[in-house]
């Protein structure tokens, strides 16, 4: 009796059924097989992309350079990369609350380079629990998917194939390059019209940051 009630109450209600969805393309999504399937570790943050985005800023990229060729006071660095001393001081305190340098009792600052080497550990790792999971055929599919002739269509509701084009935009742009927003406009514009909602995606998810009206690389897919 209760049973029955019960499945009268959710007939009367009028709600969708929760096993079937949209993506924004307008297909048609069944909601069990995302449920059961977990996000690929490429939606979680990662220790390699975070050493890249660290690295990603030319500032950054420069004092680590420095550090790297035996570099170690603030001076050193100044005088190695041309930088002001200012920017040094904020560039290497990114880098220190990073992890990527440590700042010694006698004011000296030194490059972590173990650090460096269980990133790229990891990352290889990584890179290769996602080709067994995904691999690219999954990704040449998705990239099929929403675009047509070069263009980008739409933009999917799941993370997993967002993050593939998302990653697939960020190639556009050169690591360790500053690009004002026009610039960054002019280049996401050749995808879609809808250049403010790429950029803003691009940063939200961590593959692009911006400061002072300018953008540079700070995650994604990076050829080494």
């Amino acid at each position: 009796m209760e049973e029955s009630s019960r499945r009268r109450r959710v007939a009367q209600s009028g709600a969708k059924s929760p096993l079937v969805g949209r993506e924004s393309d307008g297909s048609v999504v069944d909601k069990v097989e995302a449920t059961a399937t977990p996000e690929p570790s490429g939606a979680e943050p990662r220790e390699a992309e975070r050493i890249l985005g660290l690295l990603a800023e030319p500032d950054r990229l420069r004092v680590v350079s420095a550090l790297a060729l035996g570099a170690s006071t603030i001076v050193d660095i100044k005088d190695m990369t041309g930088l002001e001393a200012r920017t040094v001081e904020k560039a290497l305190a990114r880098l220190i609350q990073g992890g990527l340098v440590v700042r010694d009792r006698d004011g000296s600052s030194r490059l972590v380079t173990e650090e460096l080497l269980v990133a790229a550990r990891r990352a290889a790792t990584t890179r290769k629990l996602n080709e067994e999971r995904q691999g690219p055929a999954y990704t040449s599919e998705v990239l099929r998917r929403f675009f047509r002739g070069g263009r980008l269509h739409s933009i999917p509701t799941t993370k997993s194939k967002r993050m593939v084009l998302l990653d697939h935009l960020a190639q556009s742009f050169e690591p360790g390059r500053r690009y004002p927003e026009r610039a960054v406009n002019e280049i996401l514009s050749r995808y879609n019209a809808d250049v403010a909602s790429l950029r803003r995606y691009l940063v939200d998810e961590g593959l692009m940051e911006r400061a002072e009206g300018f953008y540079w690389r700070s995650g994604g897919t990076f050829d080494v």
